[in-house]
């Protein structure tokens, strides 16, 4: 199977289609997880710190092995390894449900993180891949939409799945939804051949990871990540510290959630129209975030955390997409996948990060204190990336001075 050619609008999302669906998968493996974590270690009479390691297990894969599946991505191609890491996914899902053990639950989700550490990077190579580069914005839009409905469904439809039967539903359906997403990339995505790529030494990979067209893209997918980390989970706390209720702080999670997967495919449509660059996109989306978080911290009640989390959400929205697009636009074409995972580990960092720092400051200062620091760190990166001037975008596979096509 080979990829048609580009620009054939419903046969482009065809094939981004099933990638999309990959990205629902971990966000909402994780998600649906860990939202019923709390409630899992209180039946089974374990430490806080058995929690903590559950809940840090799937993201640590994460970050440990996706710059490898990334590489591995550009050795053999990105379809096998998102084959393979969807069917490692359903298989770790169908493990938990067969040993009928609940202590084994860590391991399975080790084991669905190290399988999302494969086929989520190598879902974003083949989104590059397949999608035309003049449609970029719009692919990465879907895509990061995709995610996020899986990040606001994973809580919801987790818990209902754990009422219905516990975890070996959840983890069944977990299964079942991953194998009939690997069937779906079967069919429908193309055989993507590496490209061609020259031999590279440490020194060159650290070249290319502190030039602008990785740092300032991945500085904000980080940043931005971080702010939406805050938002689903110090937010509400400081909702209820204004006496609102777990229906009231709920909402207003669902509304950044919202807001994030709504404005994504937009801000992707007119960065693709020339109407918005990546820079601009991306240092606006930062800004916004830090006007959220800076709302939500110093407007009290119930209005000031819906006004703090759209804006968040709006922010998030807007810079995610730009920045993959420019990243797929700046990376060198046979290193893409090394490029995808290295910027993944970035986001995990920034997920881990926000929260830690608002933390932190909260603990020195108070709660708002904490998220004006964070806020102000967001303003400033967005500042710095204004100024980054872009950097010459690597020409597309098969076009005049890039690689040729090999899909």
């Amino acid at each position: 199977m080979t990829a048609p050619a580009p620009g054939h609008r419903f046969t482009t999302r065809w094939l981004v289609a099933p990638l999309y669906a990959a990205g629902f998968v971990t966000a909402f493996g994780a998600h649906s997880i860990a939202a019923n974590l709390g409630a899992y270690t209180h039946d089974q009479h374990a430490s806080l710190l058995a929690l903590g390691v559950l809940l840090a297990v799937y993201d640590a894969a994460e970050v440990v092995l996706k710059p490898v599946f990334g590489a591995l991505s550009d050795r053999v191609g990105p379809r096998p390894v998102l084959l393979g890491g969807l069917i490692a996914f359903a298989g770790f899902s169908v493990a938990f449900v067969v040993a009928a053990n609940p202590a084994l639950v860590g391991l399975a989700r080790l084991g669905q993180g190290a399988a999302a550490a494969a086929f989520s990077p190598a879902a974003g190579v083949l989104v590059a891949r397949l999608a035309p580069p003049r449609k970029h914005g719009r692919a990465f839009g879907g895509y990061g939409m995709f995610k996020s409905l899986g990040y606001t469904a994973g809580p919801l439809l987790g818990g209902a799945l754990v009422t219905l039967g516990g975890f070996p539903v959840l983890f069944a359906t977990l299964g079942l939804l991953a194998i009939t997403v690997t069937i779906w990339a079967a069919v429908a995505v193309p055989v993507a051949a590496p490209p061609p790529r020259d031999r590279q030494t440490v020194a060159d990979l650290a070249r290319r990871l502190r030039g602008r067209g990785f740092l300032a893209p991945t500085l904000s997918l980080a940043a931005t990540t971080g702010a939406l980390a805050v938002g689903v989970g110090f937010l509400p706390l400081r909702g209820a510290a204004a006496g609102l209720n777990p229906l009231q702080t709920g909402i207003a999670v669902s509304v950044l959630a919202a807001a994030c997967a709504l404005v994504q495919p937009f801000a992707g449509h007119a960065r693709d129209a020339a109407r918005l660059t990546d820079a601009a996109g991306m240092a606006g989306g930062l800004l916004l975030s830090a006007a959220g978080l800076a709302i939500a911290a110093l407007l009290p009640g119930l209005p000031g955390l819906l006004a703090g989390e759209a804006i968040i959400g709006i922010g998030v929205g807007v810079a995610t997409p730009l920045g993959f697009a420019a990243l797929a636009a700046h990376a060198d074409p046979g290193r893409l996948g090394q490029t995808m995972g290295a910027a993944e580990v970035g986001r995990e960092l920034g997920d881990a990060g926000g929260p830690l720092l608002v933390a932190a400051l909260g603990t020195v200062a108070t709660l708002t204190g904490g998220l004006l620091g964070l806020a102000a760190l967001l303003a400033a990166a967005g500042a710095a990336i204004s100024r980054v001037p872009p950097p010459p975008a690597t020409p597309p596979i098969g076009e005049p001075g890039g690689p040729p096509a090999t899909a």
